[in-house]
């Protein structure tokens, strides 16, 4: 398993099921934790949780899909830690069930906010200071679908689609940097391990191989997590 002593990681939509897992493994192997949400109870609750020293975790309530919130964000890790060392980007949200023809703007809107945009803002933000490490991990949760649509998810897929993308460019944008950007797909997440999807163990599991040196060559890649 990887060392992750000395590194620090940013984790979104941290309070979420595969977020506090994330968090607590990378923890374990010794990772500083920016914690990033938008609920500061659960946040809080969160800290509790983990339990680490004070100089090791940052819990910052920010709506990604605003660049100021990001910009904000950005600035704290630096003042508090000097560095980013990795980027997991967890923040999400499905709408669908509805052919093109009937899905609301606003629907179609709110999925770009939060796949695209999110994406967005944190890439302009933190890449930068992946680069000038001169060492990096970046991974972003997808689905299949983004990349073979069923139907009736439209604003979802494009949504992902859009996220995706930036992923790739990211990654070829920061090779010569040995910072590495990829995206795991699962088609749902079993957060009650009844058998069905991608349990949050197995995602976490995915992110440490991609977070070691053994995955350093490992670029630009879409990992199936699914059957």
């Amino acid at each position: 398993m990887p060392s992750m002593n000395e590194r620090v990681f940013v984790i979104t939509g941290s309070t979420g099921v595969t977020g506090k897992a994330a968090a607590r493994e990378f923890a374990e192997y010794g990772a500083s934790l920016v914690l990033l949400g938008t609920d500061s109870s659960k946040l809080d609750a969160l800290v509790r949780d983990l339990n680490l020293p004070a100089a090791r975790v940052l819990a910052l309530t920010a709506d990604l899909r605003k660049s100021d919130a990001v910009h904000s964000a950005a600035e704290a890790v630096i003042e508090k830690f000097g560095r980013v060392d990795g980027v997991v980007h967890l923040v999400g949200g499905w709408v669908g069930g509805r052919l093109i023809s009937e899905t609301p703007q606003d629907d179609f809107e709110s999925m770009l906010d939060q796949h695209a945009w999110t994406t967005f803002h944190l890439f302009r933000e933190f890449a930068p200071l992946l680069a000038k490490n001169k060492w990096g991990r970046v991974i972003v949760v997808s689905s299949p679908t983004a990349t073979t649509p069923q139907g009736k998810a439209s604003a979802y897929t494009a949504a992902k689609a859009a996220q995706e993308n930036l992923v790739l460019n990211l990654a070829a944008e920061l090779k010569e940097a040995n910072v590495t950007a990829n995206i795991i797909q699962v088609r749902s997440i079993d957060a009650d391990e009844r058998g069905k999807g991608t349990t949050p163990d197995e995602i976490v599991a995915s992110m440490l191989y991609l977070c070691s040196d053994a995955a350093s060559k490992v670029n630009g890649m879409r990992i199936p997590l699914f059957r």
